[in-house]
């Protein structure tokens, strides 16, 4: 991941080096979430266990890309990104359902290429993204809601870090972007890792985006 990071770090050094800062094209998406997590051990599959379920929810925020040539540039964002899972699980007197709401900042960092096809461009783009909580929830039925603690303590719930691999595809007519992603969570987000436990996130979304300036 460091190596990866490096790369795309010189990628951006270099456009920034041959290209005016003038061809820098901002944006703005919006979307929808579809999210779920990987929690096992070296044991158990708490996610086939609990019955863990795609749980819906949103992204929104500025975008930034930075052409290189003709059909290669480097794209960034910063949005609000929501994480997390829906799930069924033994409460001890019997099976309750339950949620996760996990809130991030969300950044990808890719490198993304585009063809004209018959009048419409059709982009794909490939990277890293960083990701860092910022807020969240526990949902359970019967129960008040109780809000996520980020950190590394034994008191905590989660770390706050997260990283991991950033996949999008899609079409762009003018100004106007559709595209579909996927983040595969790579970083182990647990406080706990006794007998191999991990928790990764794992997320779909769809998206519209808009280029200011470009017509």
């Amino acid at each position: 991941m460091k190596n990866l990071l490096k790369l795309f770090i010189v990628a951006l050094m270099l456009g920034l080096s041959v290209h005016s800062f003038a061809q820098v094209k901002f944006g703005i998406r919006a979307g929808l979430n579809l999210s779920n997590m990987l929690m096992k051990d070296n044991d158990y599959n708490y996610s086939k266990e609990n019955k863990f379920k795609m749980k819906p929810g949103f992204n929104f925020g500025p975008t930034l890309e930075l052409p290189i040539s003709d059909n290669i540039s480097f794209e960034t964002a910063l949005l609000l990104s929501t994480y997390g899972v829906k799930a069924e699980f033994d409460n001890g007197e019997g099976t309750t359902k339950g949620s996760l709401n996990l809130f991030y900042l969300h950044v990808p960092l890719t490198a993304k290429a585009k063809f004209d096809v018959g009048g419409i461009q059709v982009f794909g783009a490939i990277g890293p993204y960083l990701g860092y909580g910022i807020s969240g929830k526990f949902k359970e039925e019967g129960s008040p809601d109780r809000d996520v603690k980020w950190g590394s303590g034994s008191n905590d719930d989660f770390k706050p870090i997260d990283f991991g691999l950033y996949v999008g595809a899609g079409v762009a007519i003018k100004a106007i972007e559709v595209g579909l992603s996927y983040d595969l969570g790579l970083a182990n987000f647990a406080v706990s890792t006794d007998n191999g436990y991990k928790e990764m996130n794992r997320l779909f979304a769809v998206f519209v985006g808009y280029k200011f300036g470009k017509k």
